[in-house]
């Protein structure tokens, strides 16, 4: 057990995180697809459906930690913003859906979730960490990535949206 002055390298946190990813991508684990539709071609109908307005695409699991964190907030900036033309989407990458809804029985999502369980989405898009999110103009171009989630990105990660929100800004 780790007392709170231990230090751990950061050599033994790296390869932890890359096993954690590597387990989460791995083909064998994941679910069922959906018969309906695929998980990567229902994140593009929303975005579709949504063109005109900004997106916030997050990206998260239930064993994410600061994903717990990222929730409230993201509730938040829904009900702020969404008469401004906000959208959140989400897309978790549990690999079983009873470990997702687990976690959205304790911290709700008041926007749509997609579930990813074998990952498709997240290899699409690449995702260097977890949590992920993108944020997508009201012209449905990509403006930015991020990685990671805390105080200080929270603020920036809102500065850039409200900055998108405006007519011209979100235009680009």
């Amino acid at each position: 057990m780790l007392n709170k002055n231990d230090n751990i390298p950061m050599k033994q946190i790296k390869p932890c995180f890359l096993l954690s990813i590597l387990f989460i991508f791995s083909t064998p684990v994941w679910s069922e697809e959906s018969p309906d539709a695929t998980s990567i071609q229902q994140l593009e109908q929303l975005v579709k459906t949504e063109k005109g307005n900004v997106i916030y695409i997050d990206f998260w699991a239930s064993w994410c930690i600061p994903c717990r964190k990222s929730f409230p907030w993201l509730n938040s900036l829904k009900a702020q913003y969404q008469d401004q033309g906000l959208t959140i989407l989400s897309v978790n990458l549990d690999h079983s859906k009873t470990l997702a809804d687990e976690f959205l029985t304790e911290i709700p999502a008041n926007f749509p979730v997609i579930y990813d369980p074998k990952g498709l989405i997240a290899k699409k898009y690449q995702l260097k960490g977890m949590p992920s999110s993108f944020i997508i103009n009201r012209n449905g171009k990509i403006v930015s990535a991020h990685v990671g989630f805390n105080q200080k990105k929270q603020l920036s990660y809102e500065a850039e949206i409200k900055a998108l929100l405006s007519t011209s800004a979100g235009l680009k």
